[in-house]
């Protein structure tokens, strides 16, 4: 049997959930028809759903025909949802667009059939509700042609003619025989070349049946590769919390405890073990053992596989093209913590990518973005059933973006103590619509391939913002055209921070336009009304054409910034008292009209951006120095000549710059915030004048902040722990940070933060080698940290251990590196298993010396 995924899509009330339960029903999956009025339908099984009558999420169920076993998957039809519909749209071998026999075509609808276009998924048209439609079949067909083409067919009665029509070899078949073959009418459909439309009523089951013989003779199962590959296209939690990935298997087989070998979001590689593999049809699952090529079904054991993710032999998907145009602040309850609040957020936003869940640590403020209003209903809906909190989400601001006007290097340097990397980017703006190009233009000899590809895979990673209000960059293609790493002191997060630097760097160096969302808009008004309409459009700096059609209605396309049209269709319902129509759909960004204005009201400051600095790290006499980015020329080590046309390329020019470097300012440091330390570590050293005359003063030791309850709740055996007795999770990371430092040979202070505890004091303790700190009331664990850090930074190698993104430091610009939680886990425990090595080696040592002992004395 043929194994396929076909998806069912329509624009809001179209008819598509009657029309999945008339396919169950037929099928014989279903032994009863749910209708939405009585909210009992298969596939709409969450409140949420039944209650409002819409599909939110997509969901799955398997039917079979005589020759084919399929994977139904329905998708949600309001607008709000549709990027839960481009996931879905991914993975589907066929398609199945429903238009309502009452409404026709609608915006959403020609939004669908782009994103179908877009990912190449043959597509059959039903046409539904024709019982209680005034409209008659051939003046549908002549909308379907004009709006999706001439390879719309009706197969109602087939026309072979016109099926022949639509391909040369069905041309030439026609010729030869009269007729085209059910096999020659599915490699039409296959290729997107012919569209077979039915007609009939979901909820009466007329003409479904026809839709199922149509499915079951013209589909061709798409061809599967032997290795194994999956596409992930939805993420969510069963009743217990538990991650399920849900993905197609495009080749080889998926089996229960295989490991399979990914990346995050953030480019950093895992390898998992599938646990469980489950077949879903609507709200009930059986277990698998193993799922073939074809296949659909959702799998435990994944933690940070992501819709459009491909996995092992399968590619990854591009950007999503339906994108939120909107953000909206988060209004958190009295008493909720926003640091508290956002790890809860990112659960939703690991289910719903596109939600991009934004801390701003200098307001303590939340922000997501969304498609519209019923969405944001919806989020706070599941906010409040999921973690208990009633949310309030202000009414959303503009999602602007930002590209550059003309071509620009930019050069990023991360050279503190011990580490070395130098990167330089050309940025150059492309068309509307482009969006973020990476390439690479830089001989390996100049840059190893393996940096080069790492340098692509930091650019990948993040969202990289503009220098106007720090909203994302687009239009824009990023180059590497050279670069230079250490034989020895090259780390792969050095590359990471000089990356980052570079593109900003050349961001500030640029000129940047601001670009603005638009919509693309269709209006439909009474002639009565047409020459208010127009003057709303002008009035929005909008462009327009009208379309006469027969009708009470006259239609007037075009496209208008989003800024202008947000609450225009409750304007078109007053004016033309209901009888007018307004759909719109996101379509593209071009240059603000008023980008002045939009920028002082933002009041971006690009350089006090600390997690996205435009200022270079250098290093002299053993110290690493912050470069203003617009001095960054003037330090770098490699000239590539970028812009300039040269006969010969000059060799590279190196500048470096002294600091004085005085350790009784640290001892100074360690006795204020300690008091006198009696390990000799800490004591100032004499220096020789050997050492004074040297050109470069003696490299020094390394400072480790960590931040003890970041740690305690990101490391799992100590947050398991805490779960129980906070106390024995502190001393137990105190004691492992200890052993750490033996090892190490650093210096290491351990910070909890005591902000709310009432009446605290704070104090400072020496515990086996490392300093402990309790902040005081009122003074939290950051700002402590901020504080030491900018103290001992200036001079010494400094890292503070915490999760990126909850600890801003504006020290960070003098050098002071920034380590995760969970990279410094994976630290420690390398350096704990060392140490666990060269103690079983000393004991393998003792035991032979008392063998050998023994042996002498009983030769005696």
């Amino acid at each position: 049997m043929k194994k396929l995924v076909i998806g069912i899509l329509a624009h809001v009330d179209a008819g598509k959930t009657t029309l999945s339960e008339g396919l169950l029903y037929l099928t014989g999956k279903i032994d009863k028809l749910g209708r939405v009025d009585r909210r009992d339908t298969y596939l709409d099984t969450h409140e949420l759903e039944r209650e409002r009558g819409i599909t939110i999420f997509s969901k799955q169920a398997m039917f079979d025909t005589p020759n084919c076993a399929v994977t139904l998957l329905d998708t949600p039809g309001h607008a709000d949802f549709s990027a839960e519909a481009e996931r879905a749209v991914q993975v589907l071998d066929y398609a199945v667009m429903v238009i309502s026999g009452t409404d026709g075509v609608q915006a959403h609808t020609e939004t669908l059939w782009r994103l179908l276009s877009r990912y190449n998924v043959p597509t059959f048209i039903f046409v539904t509700k024709m019982d209680v439609s005034r409209r008659d079949r051939s003046g549908i067909m002549s909308e379907l042609r004009s709006r999706f083409g001439d390879g719309c067919v009706d197969f109602t009665a087939p026309d072979y003619e016109s099926i022949a029509m639509c391909g040369d070899d069905a041309l030439e078949e026609y010729a030869r025989t009269g007729t085209v073959s059910d096999g020659g009418v599915a490699r039409l459909i296959s290729r997107r070349a012919l569209f077979p439309c039915w007609f009939g009523s979901g909820l009466k089951l007329d003409g479904v049946d026809a839709l199922i013989s149509g499915i079951d003779a013209f589909t061709i199962e798409p061809a599967r590769h032997d290795a194994f590959g999956a596409k992930v296209f939805k993420v969510a939690r069963d009743e217990k919390g538990a991650r399920l990935t849900f993905l197609k298997v495009t080749g080889g087989v998926l089996r229960v405890k295989d490991t399979i070998n990914y990346t995050d979001k953030d480019g950093e590689s895992l390898s998992e073990k599938i646990n469980q593999i489950r077949l879903y049809s609507g709200q009930k699952f059986s277990s698998a053992d193993a799922v073939a090529p074809g296949g659909v079904c959702a799998v435990t054991g994944l933690t940070a596989a992501f819709p459009g993710e491909g996995l092992c032999a399968e590619a990854s998907n591009a950007s999503p093209v339906l994108e939120p145009v909107l953000t909206y602040r988060v209004l958190l309850p009295s008493g909720c913590d926003g640091l508290t609040m956002l790890p809860k957020l990112r659960l939703l936003e690991d289910e719903d990518p596109l939600l991009r869940v934004v801390w701003n640590s200098r307001l303590r403020e939340i922000y997501i973005q969304l498609m519209g209003t019923v969405q944001t209903e919806v989020i706070k809906r599941l906010i409040k059933d999921r973690f208990d909190v009633a949310v309030e989400i202000d009414s959303g601001r503009i999602m602007y973006r930002e590209t550059i006007a003309a071509p620009v290097e930019g050069v990023g340097h991360f050279e503190p103590l011990r580490h070395y990397a130098e990167v330089h980017l050309a940025l150059e703006p492309l068309p509307r619509g482009s969006g973020v190009e990476l390439c690479a233009d830089c001989p390996e000899d100049v840059l190893d391939r393996n940096w080069q590809r790492l340098i692509l895979t930091h650019l990948a990673e993040k969202r990289h913002l503009g220098v106007l209000t720090g909203s994302p960059i687009t239009d824009v293609r990023i180059t590497l055209i050279a670069g230079r790493a250490h034989p020895k002191h090259t780390e792969g997060g050095d590359f990471r921070e000089a990356t980052y630097r570079a593109v900003r760097q050349g961001l500030m160096s640029a000129n940047s336009l601001l670009l603005e969302p638009y919509y693309a808009f269709r209006l439909e008004v009474p002639p009565t009304e047409l020459g208010r309409a127009i003057n709303d459009i002008r009035a929005m700096n909008g462009a327009f054409s009208a379309n006469e059609e027969p009708g009470e209605l006259t239609a007037i396309e075009g496209r208008a910034p989003v800024f202008a049209m947000r609450d225009y269709a409750a304007s078109v319902a007053a004016y033309t008292h209901g009888r007018g129509r307004f759909f719109c759909r996101a379509d593209g960004y071009e240059v603000c009209r008023d980008a002045k204005a939009v920028a002082d009201e933002f009041r971006y400051e690009a350089e006090a951006d600390i997690d996205n600095t435009p200022d270079s790290v250098f290093c002299a006499h053993g110290a690493g120095f912050t470069v203003k980015w617009n001095e960054v020329p003037e330090y770098m080590h490699l000239e590539t000549g970028y812009g300039v046309e040269k006969a010969e390329p000059e060799a590279p020019i190196l500048r470096y710059r002294s600091l004085n470097i005085d350790e009784k300012e640290l001892e100074a440091i360690m006795d204020r915030e300690f008091g006198p330390i009696r390990r000799p570590m800490y004591s100032a050293r004499k220096y020789n004048a050997a050492e004074s005359a040297a050109p470069h003063a003696p490299a020094r030791r390394e400072y480790i902040l960590v931040d003890g309850y970041n740690v305690i709740y990101a490391w799992p055996e100590l947050n398991a722990i805490a779960e129980d007795n906070l106390d024995l999770a502190r001393a137990r990371l105190a004691d492992i940070l200890a052993n750490f430092r033996g090892y190490a040979k650093c210096e290491l202070v351990l910070v909890f933060d005591a902000y709310r505890v009432p009446g605290g004091e704070g104090s400072r303790q020496e515990h086996n080698g490392i300093m402990v700190a309790y902040t005081k009331m009122g003074e939290t664990g950051d700002a402590y940290i901020e504080r030491l850090a900018k103290d001992i930074g200036k001079n010494y190698s400094v890292r503070v251990v915490t999760n990126d993104s909850l600890v801003q430091l504006s020290a960070f610009g003098s050098g002071i590196l920034r380590t995760s939680a969970r990279e410094f886990e994976n630290e420690v425990a390398w350096v704990l298993k060392r140490i666990d090595e060269a103690i079983a080696k000393m004991d393998a040592g003792m035991q032979g010396e008392k063998i050998g002992d023994r042996v002498n004395f009983n030769g005696k």
